[in-house]
């Protein structure tokens, strides 16, 4: 059986400061979902004491959380053991980042997408027939911004207006299990910006919808808002449809 042995210097002189426990999480999870550490692999707590430079309640700690989310279990006269990817949460926000930050990127962001395809629209349609006037009006006014900032270039200003555009829909739904997606849509959209996985500079097309998503909302147009929002899940299918198809990673898991 496999068992993982960490090490390397900077790892070994990793300080114990505020905000390490982040850090070892973020460090492990990625290494989870990169395949470093692979399906049954069994990871030593007093090798990763060391090479962390942490107290075993902080070991102890990350280990609960990863467990939480279905990376790992504790066995008999085993020890702690790295669990396939079809056990993980793959609906939490923190697997969603590391997939996005390991080498299962496209993976994760052809399986988001699609579920964004099949969640956004009929969102988008229930918030027309919910949304109440100040909530239709704010989603008009961040297309309108969204609009300025790609024009202008201003990525970091278009990423933070993307997601809270998507964020206000979902909310507006009035399905408490859509709202309950938000930081999972968000998630993939600074990860899409992160990697490098979009154009840097947003179409005049996508631009337009997010303006159409939001008039047809205001307007009471269920079907209209729907469809806009269809067609801006499809660009975005087709933005990335080339860098899938240049990979060469597998389908699925």
């Amino acid at each position: 059986m496999e068992r993982y042995s960490p090490g390397g210097a900077a790892a070994q002189n990793a300080p114990a400061e505020a905000g390490l426990h982040a850090r070892v999480l973020d460090d492990l999870g990625t290494a989870i979902c990169g395949g470093e550490l692979a399906p049954g692999a069994v990871l030593n707590i007093d090798e990763l004491i060391d090479r962390y430079a942490v107290s075993r309640s902080v070991i102890r700690e990350v280990l609960r959380v990863l467990a939480s989310i279905g990376f790992i279990e504790a066995r008999r006269r085993v020890g702690v053991m790295i669990r396939p990817a079809n056990d993980w949460n793959v609906f939490d926000p923190q697997v969603i980042r590391w997939r996005l930050a390991s080498a299962g990127r496209i993976t994760q962001l052809r399986s988001i997408t699609e579920l964004r395809t099949a969640v956004e629209p009929h969102a988008a349609w229930l918030a027309a027939g919910r949304a109440g006037h100040d909530e239709a009006s704010d989603l008009v006014g961040l297309a309108a911004k969204m609009w300025a900032a790609g024009k202008a270039g201003n990525e970091e200003r278009f990423l933070r207006l993307d997601i809270e555009f998507h964020r206000r829909v979902l909310v507006a739904s009035g399905n408490e299990m859509f709202v309950r997606l938000q930081d999972l849509v968000a998630e993939v959209l600074t990860g899409r910006h992160k990697h490098h996985l979009m154009p840097h500079h947003p179409s005049d097309e996508a631009l337009q919808l997010h303006a159409e998503v939001a008039q047809a909302i205001q307007r009471h147009e269920g079907e209209r808002a729907r469809q806009a929002m269809v067609q801006l899940m499809e660009q975005a299918f087709d933005e990335m449809k080339s860098i899938w198809e240049q990979s060469a990673e597998p389908a699925g898991f």
